[in-house]
């Protein structure tokens, strides 16, 4: 049978002209409003003496998980430092941040518009299914031909990709709180925003917060993808390394990428932790 092939590169092709055409101002404010974040945290971070700064990150890893996670950011970000990847690697904080901060704002109410409607839940599951399996290099094509090359569409790519988590773990977290105490707070009287706020919540915090490390580490892994599109930092040295086949260049780099990861993973699992003890 010569079944006729399903246009579906046609049809996408021709949505990505219809909103390049029709949606061109929101996405010059979108990529004014990312640009202008992603460059304002890098500029602030470099504009603070490098050794001042890794003093700040100690006290706050210190702070929130106590002496091992202080001893290895302060040895981390001293090697980083001596390696001379300090500018790049907070251009990849930088964009990390933006692009988990984003994740995060969008994630979180969408989590708790799929536990309190299950038709909505039924609706973004499968788009979440979506989101996680396509591979992450598709997300840079229509991001490249919405925002041109640059931090923006690896921001972009980077929201898409580590979004799912705290969708997912969000939703988990607010249906996993116990049902007698839901139903003695309806008995109560409290209205669904005040269950919500009070009750389903602070409950749910550990969960969440456990699809917020997800969500940073999956943003982190997206740097030198999005490094391919212009994105700044660390990723564009990984970049670079590989394809001038520089092993020792790629490795240091890398090295700077690992130091970050296991910074960030260790604090919000430090979270994650003083959450549930609290």
């Amino acid at each position: 049978m010569d079944i006729p092939k399903i246009p579906i590169a046609t049809w996408i092709e021709a949505l990505e002209s219809w909103m390049d055409t029709n949606a061109g101002p929101l996405f010059d404010g979108i990529k004014l409003v990312i640009g202008s974040t992603v460059n304002g945290l890098a500029d602030g971070f470099n504009f603070v003496p490098p050794l001042l700064l890794i003093l700040i990150f100690t006290a706050i890893s210190y702070l929130i998980g106590k002496y091992k996670i202080a001893i290895f950011t302060l040895l981390g970000l001293l090697l980083v430092l001596n390696l001379g990847y300090w500018e790049h690697t907070m251009e990849t904080l930088a964009l990390v941040l933006t692009a988990s901060f984003i994740a995060i704002v969008l994630g979180v109410p969408t989590g708790i518009l799929c536990a309190r409607n299950n038709g909505v839940q039924k609706i973004v599951t499968p788009i979440l299914d979506f989101m996680q399996t396509m591979p992450a290099f598709v997300y840079l094509l229509p991001t490249l031909a919405f925002f041109s090359l640059g931090v923006v569409p690896g921001v972009i790519a980077s929201v898409i990709f580590a979004i799912p988590p705290t969708i997912r773990l969000t939703n988990l977290g607010i249906r996993q709180v116990p049902k007698d105490l839901v139903e003695a707070a309806d008995a109560f009287g409290s209205t669904p925003m005040q269950k919500l706020i009070k009750l389903q919540l602070p409950i749910a915090v550990p969960t969440i917060m456990a699809g917020v490390n997800q969500t940073i580490m999956l943003s982190l892994s997206m740097v030198v993808i999005a490094s391919m599109i212009g994105a700044q930092g660390v990723g564009a040295d990984v970049y670079r390394a590989v394809t001038q086949t520089k092993t020792g260049i790629g490795f240091e780099a890398g090295l700077a990428v690992v130091v970050l990861a296991i910074i960030l993973d260790r604090l919000t699992q430090s979270l994650v932790k003083t959450k549930k003890k609290g």
